[in-house]
């Protein structure tokens, strides 16, 4: 049976709960967009019923914090454990993209949304960026902007080290919001162009 709407999968790590919080700000996003339906898929102890749901989906959203410049060792072991899919090539042709948070205002962060990207190539995967302009580069621009600290391959937060996932900077949960969305109406125009009828 065709499935009427796209479906997009949020598949993070979080240790200390801020990348979570971005992930919960992904999903706001990309459900905000109409015919698109979203799962928040925690990777560490992930269940075989969740594999189903990113073997399903029409797009995944992977998200880790940065540790020690590349994504944590929860994330990096269901990279691992997708290997049976990238055998496969089972998500060719899905959509990808991917967020991190780090304590630091760069914290290398770029090199963990190359892993993912690079993640996704294995799979065969199309990467969808960020698509917003730096909004935090000039004397007439703030913090308050949508992506301030000037990512493009993906969303990117710096959240204090000494303070919890409830005082992050509202630039990059909207940030994280607009990549959700983002990739939700690339997903959707995508299933609806692979599931129109021919003739």
């Amino acid at each position: 049976m065709m499935r009427n709407e796209s479906t997009l999968v949020v598949a993070y790590h979080s240790g200390y709960g801020h990348t979570a919080r971005m992930a919960e700000s992904v999903r706001t996003g990309a459900a905000s967009v109409d015919g698109v339906k979203v799962e928040l898929v925690s990777v560490d102890g992930i269940t075989e019923q969740e594999w189903s749901l990113l073997d399903a989906a029409d797009a995944i959203v992977f998200g880790s914090p940065t540790y020690m410049g590349s994504a944590s060792p929860e994330f990096h072991t269901f990279a691992r454990d997708s290997v049976e899919r990238w055998t496969e090539q089972a998500w060719t042709g899905k959509l990808a993209a991917g967020f991190t948070n780090s304590g630091s205002k760069s914290g290398d962060k770029l090199h963990t949304l190359q892993y993912m990207a690079l993640l996704a190539a294995q799979h065969g995967m199309l990467w969808v960026s960020l698509g917003l302009l730096s909004g935090w580069n000039s004397s007439t621009s703030d913090q308050d902007a949508l992506n301030r600290l000037g990512v493009w391959l993906g969303a990117a937060a710096a959240s204090n080290i000494d303070e919890g996932p409830d005082l992050m900077h509202d630039s990059d949960l909207r940030t994280a919001e607009h990549l959700g969305r983002r990739v939700a109406e690339q997903a959707r125009r995508l299933h609806r162009a692979t599931t129109r009828p021919v003739g």
